[in-house]
């Protein structure tokens, strides 16, 4: 089986780079880095991803939940949330976007890998159903 490519959202270096190379030892293909919500939209039009780990809170106009919405309703393209974010309000807005999951920071690998694995499931089986 083809393994996935994820684009990693997430403005903090440190964490993009850590997530990429944990991704890349898990076998997944990390073909880019988005550090905005507008970056985030280009990159997936660029790179048409089979995932979007996409951090809530990013720097700039757009937020990760605005993005994601313009991902899913653009390209349908699944969007797992990863953030440290806990604002009531803020699950809320995300919520609305019908994430594929949503991954708590600091986060254990096999959570990442079993909402990953879910959700490109999911999507796949969506795929089919609707062919």
């Amino acid at each position: 089986m083809d393994k996935a490519k994820i684009l990693v959202v997430e403005d903090q270096n440190i964490v993009a780079l850590n997530l990429r190379n944990r991704l890349k030892n898990m076998g997944y293909i990390v073909p880019t880095i988005a550090i905005s919500g507008e970056e985030a939209i280009r990159k997936t039009e660029l790179t048409t991803p089979d995932l979007v780990l996409m951090d809530i809170m990013l720097k700039g106009d757009m937020d990760g939940i605005e993005a994601a919405r313009i991902i899913k309703s653009r390209f349908s393209a699944p969007v797992i949330y990863l953030t440290a974010c806990t604002d009531i309000g803020i699950l809320e807005r995300a919520k609305l976007t019908e994430p594929a999951g949503y991954i708590s920071k600091p986060f254990k690998e096999k959570d990442l890998v079993s909402n990953i694995e879910v959700a490109l499931q999911k999507n796949k089986l969506g795929k089919v159903t609707e062919e």
